[in-house]
C-alpha cells in the first residue's frame, strides 16, 4: 500500500521541527539543514512498521517502505534490477499527462472539461434519473444549453446528450480569450435559494406578481441597492437582491504557452557544481526566486482546477546525473547555496553502497525534489522498446517506493530523446521529460522534451544571470 505524499512530508517535517529546535539557527541562513541519523531513520522504519501519524493525529496502517519490491542489493552492495519485476504502463497517468499536454482550441464551440473525480449524466435534470453515462475528471463535453445555474445540457464526445451537474465543469478558454468569455457572463445573476418573489415595486410589502425557482438564471434590467428590476412573462418587476448571486462558470486557463527557464547542471561536472553557491548567489540578487521542478508540476494541475501562475522572476534549478559518485558535493552545495533542486538520480546506484536511503531522506528533507535519471545513465535512442521500459520504469518505480512521492518527471540520459522514447515515457506516467535543447519557452506540447538551459563549466556568475534573462 503506497503511503500518501502529506504523511510522508509530516514525518519529514516532523524530523526537521525537532532538528530545528535542538540549536540556535545562525541569524543570516536561508535556508535548514537537517541530517537523518541512523537512529532517526530507525525511528521513521517503527513509524512505518507501526503505522504512520496522519494530519488528524490518529495512527493509520501502513506497509513497510524500506524494502522496495524491484530493488536487489548485489554483493558490492548496489542495486541491481529485477528480472522478477514486470513493468507495465501506467494507463491512468499517461490519460491524465496526455490531458495535460494537449492543448484544446475551442472555437466558439462551448467545449467544457469535467472538473471533478466524477460526473454522472443524466438522462433528465433530475438526480434520481436514468443514469446515461459516469465522465471521469478531464473528459470533454460540448454544453448545449444551461437551463439553470444547477443543471447543463451537454453533447458527449460520441454524440449522446444528458444533462450534467453544472458546477462540476469548467470552461475552456486561453489567457487571450479569457476577458471575451467572461463578458458573454457579464450582468448574469443565480437565485441562491429556493425561490425568489417577484414584486409589482420594490419593496417587500408590494403585491407579488411572480415566482422565480431557485437557480433560475437571469439579468436584471438594472439593480439599485437592495432591489433588482427584472423582466417577466412580458412585464416588469422587482426581486431582493438579496437572493441573487452573479452567475459565471468556473474557467479553465488552459496555457499554452510557458516562458519559464529551467537551469540545467550536469552532476559529474566538478566546476559548475563547485560554483552553484555564488551563481544561486547572483540569481537572488538579481531578484531570480529558486525552486525546483516541481512548482511547474503543482502549477499544471493546478491550472486544470483555477487559475494559477508561476511569477516571472521565477528560475527552475535542475541538476541531472546524481550518482553514487557525487550526490554529497551537490548536496553540499545546494546546502551551501540555501536551496533546493530538482535531482535526477541513477537508479543503479541506490543500495548500501551508494545513494542510501537515509542519503535520498536527506536530500528530500533540505527541500529536494527526487526524480528519475533512468537505472544505468545510457542513452536511451540506442535501446529497444522494452528496454527503454525497464530502464525508465524500474527507475521510476525504485525511487517511488523509496520516496512514497510521485515521480514525474525523466532526465534523459546524455540528452538522449526522441519520439520513440518519449512514446515510452508517457505510457510510463512521465509528465516532463528534460532535454538539453537550449530555450526558456516552451509549450505545452513540449512537456516530453522540456528545453534547458545548460550551466557548463567556466560560467561566471554573471554568466548564469544572463542566460535566464
Amino acid at each position: 500500500m503506497s503511503r500518501s505524499t502529506l504523511t510522508f512530508f509530516l514525518l519529514i517535517a516532523s524530523f526537521g521541527i525537532l532538528f530545528a529546535g535542538c540549536g540556535q539557527a545562525e541569524p543570516d541562513k536561508s535556508f535548514d539543514e537537517f541530517t537523518f541519523s541512523d537512529t532517526d531513520l530507525e525511528t521513521v522504519h517503527d513509524l512505518a512498521d507501526d503505522g504512520v501519524v496522519t494530519s488528524s493525529g490518529s495512527l493509520e496502517d501502513e506497509t513497510d517502505f524500506t524494502n522496495p519490491s524491484i530493488l536487489s542489493v548485489a554483493g558490492s552492495g548496489t542495486t541491481v534490477l529485477s528480472d522478477s519485476t514486470t513493468v507495465t504502463p501506467d494507463k491512468v497517468k499517461q490519460a491524465q499527462y496526455d490531458a495535460l499536454r494537449t492543448v484544446v482550441v475551442d472555437d466558439g464551440g462551448n467545449i467544457y472539461r469535467v472538473n471533478n473525480p466524477f460526473l454522472n449524466v443524466r438522462k433528465e435534470m433530475d438526480v434520481s434519473s436514468a443514469l446515461v453515462v459516469r465522465l471521469n475528471q478531464g473528459d470533454m463535453v460540448t454544453v448545449l444549453e444551461i437551463p439553470s445555474a444547477e443543471w447543463a445540457k451537454v453533447k458527449l464526445m460520441n454524440g449522446a446528450d444528458g444533462f450534467v451537474a453544472f458546477r462540476y465543469l469548467a470552461k475552456l478558454t486561453t489567457e487571450q480569450k479569457l476577458p471575451e468569455e467572461k463578458k458573454q457572463f457579464e450582468g448574469k445573476y443565480f437565485v441562491d435559494f429556493q425561490f425568489l418573489n417577484i414584486r409589482k415595486e420594490p419593496s417587500s410589502q408590494s403585491e407579488k406578481v411572480g415566482e422565480l425557482p431557485g437557480q433560475a438564471i437571469i439579468k436584471p434590467i438594472s439593480m439599485n441597492g437592495e432591489w433588482a428590476r427584472v423582466a417577466y412573462n412580458g412585464k416588469e418587476g422587482y426581486v431582493s437582491t438579496q437572493y441573487l448571486e452573479p452567475f459565471q462558470p468556473v474557467f479553465l486557463v488552459r496555457m499554452d504557452d510557458y516562458t519559464l527557464p529551467i537551469l540545467q547542471y550536469f552532476g559529474d561536472d566538478t566546476a559548475s557544481i563547485g560554483s552553484l553557491q555564488k551563481q544561486v548567489a547572483a540569481l537572488k540578487a538579481a531578484g531570480k526566486k529558486i525552486v525546483t521542478l516541481k512548482s511547474l508540476y503543482d502549477t499544471v494541475l493546478t491550472q486544470e482546477t483555477r487559475d494559477s501562475r508561476i511569477s516571472p522572476d521565477t528560475v527552475v534549478l535542475t541538476i541531472s546525473g546524481v550518482n553514487a559518485k557525487n550526490v554529497k558535493s551537490i548536496s553540499d552545495a545546494l546546502d551551501a547555496a540555501g536551496v533546493g533542486a530538482t535531482l535526477f538520480v541513477q537508479t543503479k546506484d541506490i543500495g548500501l553502497s551508494g545513494i542510501t536511503e537515509k542519503t535520498v531522506l536527506n536530500l528530500m528533507a533540505n527541500g529536494n525534489d527526487v526524480q528519475s535519471a533512468g537505472y544505468t545513465g545510457d542513452d536511451l535512442r540506442s535501446m529497444t522498446d522494452s528496454q527503454v521500459l525497464l530502464e525508465i520504469g524500474q527507475s521510476k518505480k525504485l525511487i517511488q517506493e523509496l520516496t512514497k512521492r510521485e515521480v514525474y518527471a525523466i532526465s534523459y540520459p546524455k540528452g538522449g530523446v526522441n519520439d520513440r522514447v518519449m512514446k515510452q515515457a508517457a505510457e510510463l506516467g512521465y509528465l516532463f521529460g528534460i532535454s538539453q535543447s537550449p530555450d526558456s519557452r516552451f509549450s505545452r506540447s513540449q512537456f516530453l522534451r522540456l528545453p534547458t538551459l545548460l550551466v557548463s563549466s567556466g560560467m561566471s556568475p554573471e554568466d548564469v544571470v544572463k542566460l535566464v534573462k
